[in-house]
């Protein structure tokens, strides 16, 4: 697949902990409706057979709107449900191993925190870079904040595109503006709003100001 750096604009990572008598399914479709771009299934609580009804039945979604939808890790389940790809962090399988089990036509994004991961990502055959954590967040509390000059850093040392994230609000992303980046990937900003799709709407129209 080839991915449009528009693509990366506002890029949905899910999370089921603001769910509040919700469906993750009505969340991702009301963030899909607000302007999310690309969303990433990132589960931390289901396995087996829970896991894959979800990823199908999020793939599924996403396709019907035309969104590309990604699983965090997970190549195997990736493959399993027709996903359009996977991301991976430092601590995840290699890109280049990601690369050989789905092909040449699948996404692969990797987590890259400095100029020297970004660079052996993209020659590793990563489509775009997720680098962070822009800010101080509460979904992952070891992530330190990398500063403004790392993302400009990265930026300027890739061809593909970045997107930051971490940490990243309706209220801070503006500050991230200059840097180079394709677009913001966003949680709680997105999934713990009780009006999932007027937040999407905003952070869209933000995140096209980068």
């Amino acid at each position: 697949m080839k991915l449009n750096p528009e693509t990366l604009r506002l890029y949905a990572v899910t999370d089921r902990a603001w769910l509040h008598g919700r469906t993750l399914e009505s969340q991702v479709e009301q963030a899909i409706l607000g302007g999310a771009t690309i969303v990433q299934l990132r589960e931390k609580t289901l396995t087996g057979e829970a896991l894959l009804a979800e990823a199908k039945s999020l793939c599924a979604l996403c396709r019907r709107y035309g969104v590309p939808f990604l699983v965090n890790d997970d190549v195997e389940l990736a493959l399993a449900v027709g996903a359009d790809g996977v991301h991976v962090g430092q601590e995840d399988m290699a890109a280049e191993q990601a690369r050989a089990l789905l092909g040449p036509d699948k996404l692969i994004g990797v987590s890259a925190h400095n100029v020297a991961q970004a660079v052996a990502a993209q020659r590793a055959g990563a489509d775009y870079l997720g680098c962070g954590a822009a800010f101080v967040t509460g979904t992952k509390t070891d992530a330190k904040p990398i500063p403004r000059e790392t993302l400009q850093a990265v930026t300027a040392a890739v061809n593909i595109p970045v997107v930051a994230i971490g940490g990243i609000t309706r209220g801070n992303l503006p500050r991230l503006r200059g840097c180079g980046l394709a677009g913001a990937a966003v949680v709680s900003a997105l999934f713990a709003q009780e009006d999932v799709q007027e937040a999407a709407r905003e952070l869209f129209r933000l995140a096209g100001q980068l």
